[in-house]
């Protein structure tokens, strides 16, 4: 049992309170998933520039010369640090991050910034100061581990592709035999959480020319389980059940945005909630809202 919530903003003038809004959402999912949480947070893309989000265990140390090292900007939030460099730099920045064993990559894109951790939804939006973030869109994920250990590696969202990220409440009967598929295929899962294999097979079918929505639908042959999965990206998320629906999922629309929990509680503080249309996502159907 996980919590997942979801906030679209067709309203603009609603971007400085995302990061608000989506943290009373998933505080309000503790009860769901005490032991990890995290938030991928979209923003307006800026002209010529590429974001990387690296996490360390001990960001005092790695952080303190890391702007020297990559020749571009470092800004460290807690145990995060947000890299910003030129869009045509961003590969040879990767390969160097990549290189280095103190700091992991947990997103790359124009727009993503992705911020995870152990502990309570609570702690962790207020060490990353989640309330203060404003964009045009973002997931978030609390966890009750199952598949995998409690770390901050499996903590969700998982971010495969640039400026992609999958939060999943469920468990995945074939994730195993999946990540060997993918491996087979030339894609590296670097964990043991079944929401990380299930995130790379959707960006590779992407890679390969399939819309998101067609990559979801592929999904509902290629992985087993019970699921809802809530996919982001840089135009907008999309949402998707199993072919059963056993994993609960509430949505609800109104003129200023779209809004996903994983039980209606997650909803009731947003504005105009109670004029909102609520609906209950239809089991095997691709829900997808885009800028």
């Amino acid at each position: 049992m996980c919590g997942l919530v979801g906030l679209f903003f067709k309203d603009k003038s609603l971007e400085p309170q995302l990061g608000s809004f989506l943290s009373e959402m998933l505080v309000s999912m503790t009860g769901r998933g005490p032991d990890s949480a995290g938030i991928a947070i979209y923003r307006e893309a800026e002209d010529g520039l590429f974001k990387i989000t690296v996490q360390s265990d001990a960001p005092d140390k790695d952080f303190n010369d890391l702007a020297a090292k990559l020749k571009c900007q470092v800004k460290p939030v807690d145990t995060h640090a947000i890299i910003t460099c030129s869009e045509h730099k961003a590969p040879e920045i990767i390969q160097k991050i990549q290189g280095m064993s103190e700091v992991r990559i947990m997103s790359q894109g124009k727009s993503i910034e992705i911020y995870k951790e152990v502990g309570l939804p609570e702690d962790v939006v207020d060490r990353f100061n989640i309330g203060s973030l404003q964009g045009t869109h973002g997931i978030g994920h609390t966890r009750l581990a199952t598949e995998s250990e409690i770390t901050t590696i499996g903590a969700h969202p998982f971010s495969t592709g640039h400026d992609q990220c999958l939060v999943h409440n469920g468990a995945l009967s074939n994730h195993n035999s999946l990540r060997r598929f993918l491996s087979d295929k030339g894609v590296r899962v670097t964990s043991k959480c079944d929401t990380e294999s299930a995130a790379a097979y959707l960006t590779m079918k992407m890679e390969e020319g399939a819309a998101l929505g067609e990559a979801l639908e592929a999904g509902l042959q290629d992985i087993d389980g019970c699921y809802t999965f809530v996919v982001g990206t840089k135009q907008g998320f999309a949402v998707m059940r199993d072919t059963v629906g056993v994993k609960p999922a509430i949505m609800a629309e109104t003129d200023q945005y779209v809004a996903l929990g994983s039980e209606y509680r997650a909803l009731v503080t947003l504005p105009g909630i109670k004029g909102a249309t609520v609906w209950e996502p239809e089991p095997a159907t691709v829900y997808t809202w885009e800028h």
